[in-house]
């Protein structure tokens, strides 16, 4: 299994926005090769990578900007390589605020112009922060089990830091299917357990691309 552990780490050091801190987690990779699977381990149904980004500076806002903020962490195929690489990863509410962690299927980059994700769109939930770290590794979880029972539709999920609040997102592939929409998000209301504080809405990425152009 490749990982590199000490990515979110490094990152969770650097709490300014300054332009230097992407140098510090490595070249900017995009594959970790092939995913190994140990005889005995419990494999998962799909592979998946897992993300980090920090919000660009000014002077690289836009789509290239975002893509040089990507770091790829590791990658998983089995139960037990999830969790050892979960257990060297920082704790929620310990990650700087600005910063998402991404965890999609192998193949699939945490972006809107990714072909996987063109035509999709997300679900966007409003937690309070101490609140948003079980919700998280709650959303993987139902994520890697399978457990939303759209089929291909699930890409990948995100969590975004802020100062008191996180937002999880879970992205598919196709904002149009209805009728999938709401099985994802009436399946994120029964597994999350989300407080009455909680927000939720659902947001096209074609839209969300043309909002960020100037």
């Amino acid at each position: 299994m490749s990982n590199k552990y000490e990515a979110l780490k490094l990152h969770h050091a650097d709490n300014s926005d300054n332009e230097s801190g992407d140098d510090e987690l490595g070249p900017n990779i995009s594959d970790l090769g092939p995913v190994e699977y140990p005889p005995g381990e419990h494999r998962l149904q799909h592979p998946y990578c897992l993300w980090f980004s920090k919000r660009p500076s000014r002077l690289l806002q836009g789509t290239e900007g975002y893509s040089q903020s990507l770091r790829l962490v590791g990658q998983v195929g089995t139960v037990e390589q999830w969790w050892a690489l979960y257990s060297h990863l920082v704790r929620l509410q310990d990650i700087a605020p600005h910063r998402d962690v991404h965890l999609f299927k192998k193949g699939i980059k945490p972006m809107w112009e990714d072909p996987a994700n063109r035509k999709g769109g997300k679900w966007v939930i409003r937690l309070r922060k101490d609140y948003g770290s079980r919700a998280w590794e709650n959303l993987c979880l139902a994520m890697l089990g399978e457990q939303f029972m759209a089929g291909n539709e699930i890409c990948g999920v995100v969590v975004s830091t802020r100062y008191q609040e996180c937002l999880l997102n879970i992205w598919n592939r196709t904002a149009s299917d209805i009728a999938t929409t709401s099985r994802i998000r009436d399946a994120l209301k029964r597994l999350l357990n989300m407080p009455a504080s909680a927000t939720m809405e659902y947001k096209v990425h074609s839209d969300c691309l043309k909002a960020s152009k100037p």
